[in-house]
């Protein structure tokens, strides 16, 4: 049976060790070096937001976004950045509901969608034992969303004889609300589908992140009738159920950035996870050093390395990577910030060959070692 309530130091301690392995630094360690600098004044809610009606999800990552503005640390293209962050404190109780919070700013790539799936899936996975359903979905941009705003209206304008009375006349003010009572309803069958509507831009999208579901063999489901509402979100949107339950929810926000001075437009991608907690958690220990950093370069070393962080974490090998950052520079930049002794490197090379550099950052030594059995010698090099 699934659990209701989750005690806070067990979600803090399998959300902390999932971001690790999948690249997502803790949202703290970014507070944390920011109250090293100067101070500055806490920023105001956005004002444009308070004309909009979000959604709770989008609520949740808006307090997100107005933290991260307040940390002057502006995400780009080449440095990304993947963070999981949650209201569980430690040395605190326990919110009575707890969140979990994947977040990837600064990078438009489909890549970046599926680490987060993927960490969602090991994370519920961990927390329930037992395998999610991934639903998945696109709204498209802007213009896929105006489209489809029309072609509903002019499906519930045609059926309004057929169609429940609730439907019709909530068709009136919120087309995408009155979609969802129509499935509710189970009178949709008909209903047109977002998918069938995308822009080239928003398609190209959408087909990109199924090919690396599929590349890592990720399952997961079409689902048509799974919609996205309100200002914040666009393009791909996916849900995680459990036992018939949503547990995670989770869209791009790429628009929704921009009411944040962030430096500019940012693309941006997030998904939550709440449950109930309980309980307190220890004061936080000093973290311990990470034997491994593994980089990699190029679509093949990033789609092998998404499979292996779960050989990685189920062996509990000493280990982290930035599989989202494209930029070699910049893993690298990263690797000497928390100076791993061993560094594994995959190049186009190297994950066409199912091999990886083994190299001791002290002695420069390097050892080409097979992907079959890799766990097992980092075990034994560590």
């Amino acid at each position: 049976m699934m659990r209701d309530v989750i005690p806070a130091e067990e979600l803090l301690h399998k959300a902390s060790a999932v971001g690790q392995y999948y690249g997502f630094m803790p949202f703290s360690s970014l507070t944390a070096r920011a109250r090293g600098g100067a101070a500055k004044k806490p920023a105001d809610y956005p004002e444009a937001l308070t004309h909009l009606t979000l959604d709770p999800v989008a609520e949740i990552v808006a307090s997100f976004l107005k933290q991260f503005q307040h940390i002057d640390c502006a995400p780009n293209p080449r440095q990304p950045l993947f963070i999981w962050h949650t209201n569980i404190t430690p040395g605190r109780p326990a919110p009575k509901k707890a969140v979990i919070q994947f977040h990837a700013l600064g990078t438009d790539r489909a890549l970046s969608d599926a680490i987060i799936i993927r960490a969602l899936i090991a994370l519920i996975h961990d927390l329930f034992h037992e395998d999610p359903i991934v639903r998945i979905n696109s709204m498209g941009d802007k213009e896929t969303r105006a489209r489809y705003v029309r072609e509903l209206a002019n499906f519930f304008k045609k059926r309004s004889a057929t169609l429940p009375e609730e439907c019709i006349t909530c068709a009136k003010h919120d087309v995408f609300l009155a979609a969802e009572l129509a499935m509710a309803c189970e009178c949709a069958e008909d209903l047109p589908a977002p998918t069938e509507h995308l822009s080239d831009a928003s398609r190209r999208r959408f087909e990109d992140l199924l090919e690396y579901l599929e590349m890592t063999e990720t399952p997961y489901e079409l689902a048509r009738n799974l919609i996205s509402r309100g200002s914040a979100w666009s393009d791909t949107c996916f849900e995680l159920v459990l036992g018939g339950r949503r547990v995670a929810w989770g869209s791009r926000y790429n628009d929704f950035t921009r009411h944040f001075p962030l430096g500019s437009s940012v693309s941006a991608i997030g998904a939550v996870l709440q449950i109930a907690s309980s309980g307190a958690v220890a004061a936080k220990a000093k973290p311990a050093q990470l034997r491994f950093s593994f980089v990699h370069l190029g679509d093949e070393a990033k789609r092998l390395s998404i499979r292996l962080a779960e050989d990685f974490r189920k062996a509990r090998v000493s280990l982290t990577q930035d599989i989202g950052v494209e930029s070699l520079t910049e893993q690298i930049h990263l690797v000497e910030r928390r100076g791993s002794p061993y560094l594994l490197i995959m190049g186009r090379k190297e994950a066409l060959e199912h091999t990886v550099i083994l190299r001791n950052r002290q002695t420069q030594e390097e050892t080409v070692l097979p992907l079959l059995g890799l766990v097992d010698r980092l075990k034994a090099v560590a």
